[in-house]
């Protein structure tokens, strides 16, 4: 065996070379658990819009661990204590944040498991390699869950600008090519503090926080809830939807063991006990394409044409408006279906559906971006700013979607 003590380094495409700081961090990311996410992609479906997407979960963890560390530093330099140990819980934190996520990653929240996200997958995962790791994960866990007591350490974890955020959006923008989300992540953390034992970003650092919330809410609109991204989505929900309901009435579906498992199973919070995680371990991407490859020949008319749509995009029409389409036009395009194909109201529903879509760049509620005055005074970014676009962007928008099928006559 090779000596397992020299500098581990990665060269990432945003970064330029990544340094994998110790032994037990390296060992994590060997850990079949962490290497499952390389085979989970980190924009779901979004390669169907913009071919470069094809990046992983995997890759924007070892970003985050990256970006953890320069906080770490520069906190450091303006005098904040951070203990070894602490630093060590931080990194091993911000790694693990996403190892909760299953194939697609958001869309098997709906599908899979049943009001079970993926913060609590990626905790069940975490308490279960705390006890592999002789409890040196438990430090970790608790920043994870906010338990500890340095309320900015849970902050440099998940908040409103938080290290998560700061690498997908640019990692994000990268591969897609939308440039809005193009973000000065090294800048956002050169400005940061702590002040009461909370994050604050220094008075100087305010344009670059007001690109930041900008570029988020640019990248929400023209690429996370980009209306064929979003077709893709929902069609793939759909597609393990109908799965389930043809295992539930007693067909016979080939797939994964794993899939099958999920398939076959009512699986809810309380379910998920050390052999459903394992089960769910062994879930990635793989398994979903495989199984739609297969289910594009089943004698099912919605099954077969729903992974048709994927596999082969030819994904349905999609139009985002301001106002809910009426169900008048709902029912008149399902009957349409219904009369081409001889098709029941109910297997016309998979194709031609609504629903609305969400965007908020900034909550104004809690873990406000607080920004810190020379003088020491600590004002919420939006009462600071002079760009008037910041309020707007505290307000939630609306849209709503609909998707049909291009019927010809």
């Amino acid at each position: 065996m090779a000596s397992q003590t020299k500098l581990k380094i990665l060269n990432d495409p945003i970064y330029g070379f990544i340094t994998i700081p110790n032994e037990r961090i390296f060992k994590i990311i060997e850990h079949p658990y962490f290497q499952r996410l390389r085979r989970i992609s980190q924009m779901g479906l979004s390669y169907l819009v913009y071919p470069g997407a094809h990046h992983t979960r995997f890759h924007h963890a070892l970003g985050c661990v990256h970006l953890m560390l320069k906080a770490v530093r520069i906190l450091r330099i303006k005098g904040v204590e951070i203990s070894d140990k602490e630093e060590e819980a931080l990194l091993i934190a911000i790694l693990m944040h996403d190892i909760g996520h299953g194939p697609f990653s958001h869309a098997m929240e709906h599908s899979l498991v049943e009001g079970v996200d993926h913060e609590t997958i990626s905790l069940l995962f975490m308490e279960q390699m705390n006890a592999e790791f002789n409890q040196s994960l438990t430090l970790a866990i608790q920043i994870f869950k906010g338990s500890y007591e340095r309320k900015f350490m849970n902050q440099l974890i998940s908040s409103q600008m938080d290290m998560d955020r700061l690498d997908y959006l640019k990692r994000d923008s990268f591969y897609t090519g939308a440039v809005e989300g193009n973000i000065n992540s090294e800048r956002l953390i050169t400005m940061l503090n702590v002040v009461n034992d909370e994050l604050v970003v220094e008075e100087k650092g305010i344009y670059s926080v007001e690109k930041f919330l900008i570029g988020r809410r640019l990248m929400y609109w023209q690429v996370y809830l980009h209306k064929t991204s979003l077709a893709a989505e929902q069609l793939l929900i759909r597609v393990l939807k109908r799965a389930k309901e043809l295992i539930d009435d007693g067909h016979q579906l080939h797939a994964s063991g794993s899939l099958l498992y999920f398939l076959q199973n009512k699986v809810e919070r309380q379910h998920f006990d050390a052999h459903t995680l394992e089960m769910f371990s062994r879930l990635d991407d793989n398994d979903v394409i495989s199984a739609m490859k297969e289910w594009m020949y089943s004698e099912d008319f919605v099954l077969s044409n729903l992974c048709e749509m994927i596999i082969n995009r030819k994904l349905l029409k999609s139009k985002i408006k301001k106002k809910r389409p009426s169900r008048e036009k709902l029912e008149q395009r399902k009957k349409a279906l219904q009369k081409k194909y001889n098709i029941s109201e109910k297997e016309a529903s998979y194709f031609v559906f609504d629903g609305e879509i969400a965007n908020l760049a900034y909550k104004r509620e809690k873990d406000n971006i607080n920004i810190l005055h020379k003088n020491g005074k600590i004002c919420d970014v939006v009462k600071v700013s002079d760009q008037f676009n910041l309020k707007a962007l505290t307000n939630t928008v609306t849209k709503y979607y609909m998707c049909y099928p291009k019927v010809k006559d």
